[in-house]
């Protein structure tokens, strides 16, 4: 009996043995297959430029970048102005600006950026939107709302009466501090009259 135990048991640790094997197997599969399955993701630099850039063009703007690794990737940006105003190095990720830009007429602009296999045009990465957002420069004079304010007061009125309220407006980005400040000033006539910053 005690033989039969011990044939028994030898049987059954190579199966025992065999099953941890194949348990391990399939740990190491499951294993590789998530690490292959790394996500991926858009990175880039803030994009951002100023308005009125006076030095050549073009001017560098940001740089999109992908995690992909493939010696054939070619990036691509789409949407309004691109590939005109906005142009993107294709093996760099570097976008510039080809105009010099006024924020007063458009403050950002909306992009999608795009990594392709230059040999089939098959996309390797989801696309995905960006924007560009156009830095304001103190580059506009106040002005006011209307040529003329026509204003009136009785006789006889005592000091700090209200005569009429004048209205200035800067197109500057208001909340860049000092940008978009208006602030008035009596040139003739200061002798009867004053104003404050409020017009």
């Amino acid at each position: 009996m005690s033989h039969l135990i011990l044939l028994l048991s030898l049987f059954l640790a190579p199966a025992f043995a065999d099953g941890g094997g194949q348990e391990s197997t399939q740990n190491l599969c499951s294993n590789d297959v998530s690490h292959k399955r790394q996500k991926r993701d858009w990175i880039w630099n803030q994009m951002h430029i100023k308005e009125e850039i006076d030095t050549p063009l073009p001017h560098h703007v940001g740089k999109i970048t992908s995690s992909v690794r493939n010696n054939n990737a070619k990036y691509i940006i789409e949407g309004e102005y691109a590939n005109t105003i906005f142009k993107v190095e294709e093996t760099s990720g570097d976008v510039y600006a080809f105009e010099r830009l006024d924020r007063e007429k458009k403050a950002e602009y909306e992009l999608t950026a795009l990594i392709i296999d230059r040999t089939n045009n098959r996309s390797l990465e989801r696309p995905s939107k960006f924007i560009i957002k156009v830095y304001d420069i103190n580059d506009n004079a106040p002005v006011f709302v209307q040529k003329v304010f026509n204003g009136s007061v009785p006789e006889m009125s005592p000091v700090g009466t209200s005569v009429t309220k004048v209205t200035a407006v800067d197109a500057d980005d208001p909340t860049v501090s000092g940008h978009a400040t208006v602030t008035y000033q009596v040139t003739r006539g200061g002798e009867y009259f004053t104003i404050d910053d409020s017009g």
